[in-house]
């Protein structure tokens, strides 16, 4: 049988672009969206043409119902997951944090931090051999921004970021002797619409100088590495938080 990857977030950006690299790979690939059905059903459409088999979830996952209906919708149509991609991730406008609300950090902290934490939860108790499952990985995406703290633009988001690191750090302990691999990249600035959330879509060319490569990186590009991550040649990579930045 096909491998399964589980994927937050997998209708745009890192997700799609991990979604669409994992069937490649002959992985079947539930996948998770916010809210645009459309975009969702592309990514769908453009899997399913390689012969894998595929199941787009509508997710929130700072909401644990949707989490647990994410996970069981999974394991009913394709069955339970050997990877577990944490990609979802948000941001708000840029600014600095005197200048932030309540509503807007809760925000930030329930969907990168609540709803990350949810979901590995969930591939603990489904994937551990100490609770029966046969093992797995898990790929968590945090963001360069954990070790920078993006001042001036968004220290909550920095802030999550860096609880996804620890998060990551402390489950790879849990869950090593119990065959689940638990590893963490963390890109720096991609070519994705996060940047337009944050309220400067071309935020790249203005960080550009500041990289090493002079250059912002490519969906592809991280992808490319959580399925790396994903598979047996790293199968002694565990506790891993590995940047995909550029040098930055």
């Amino acid at each position: 049988m096909a491998p399964i990857m589980l994927i937050t977030g997998g209708s745009r950006g890192i997700g799609a672009a991990t979604a669409r690299a994992a069937a490649a790979l002959g992985y079947d690939v539930c996948f998770s969206y916010h809210s645009n059905a459309d975009a969702a059903d592309l990514v769908a459409s453009s899997i399913e043409s390689l012969g894998v088999r595929v199941r787009a979830e509508r997710a929130d996952v700072s909401i644990e119902a949707d989490v647990l209906n994410l996970f069981d919708t999974c394991e009913a149509t394709l069955g339970v997951p050997d990877v577990l991609v944490n990609n979802v991730g948000v941001l708000g406008q840029q600014g600095e944090l005197a200048d932030f609300d309540a509503d807007r950090i809760a925000w930030t902290v329930n969907v990168n931090v609540t709803g990350a934490l949810l979901c590995m939860r969930e591939a603990s108790r489904r994937m551990s051999t100490a609770r029966g499952g046969k093992g797995g990985s898990v790929i968590n995406v945090s963001s360069k921004a954990s070790t920078l703290g993006s001042p001036f633009e968004y220290v909550d988001y920095a802030a999550t970021k860096g609880a996804v690191d620890s998060a990551t750090i402390g489950l790879s302990k849990e869950l090593g002797g119990a065959g689940v691999r638990v590893n963490c990249v963390r890109p720096g600035p991609i070519h994705t619409d996060i940047h337009a959330s944050g309220g400067e879509p071309d935020r790249i060319s203005r960080v550009a100088k500041g990289i090493p490569m002079a250059r912002g990186g490519e969906p592809e590009e991280v992808a490319n590495l959580i399925l790396w991550l994903a598979g047996p040649e790293a199968s002694y990579v565990n506790g891993a938080l590995i940047d995909v930045a550029g040098g930055r």
